[in-house]
């Protein structure tokens, strides 16, 4: 995946995440809640998963710099 792309897509998980704990602050009704509560794991879930992902992307990048060059 193209880096920047990672980037955007990480911020907008970011983003949904705090708008979904926003909404879960204002909601009185227990349904409510519990339906935004499930939305909100599941944009934690993506939110973690794209984190690792761009992490491994920076891990990978920078072994690739220090990693010996075969000459033949």
């Amino acid at each position: 995946m193209y880096l920047p792309a990672l980037a955007k897509d990480l911020y907008k998980s970011q983003k949904e995440v705090e708008q979904l704990e926003l909404e879960l602050q204002k909601e009185n009704t227990p349904v409510t809640q519990e339906e935004i509560k499930a939305l909100l794991r599941k944009a934690k879930a993506e939110l973690a998963l794209l984190r690792k992902v761009l992490e491994g992307r920076k891990e990978q990048s920078r072994a690739s710099l220090y990693k010996p060059k075969s000459i033949f």
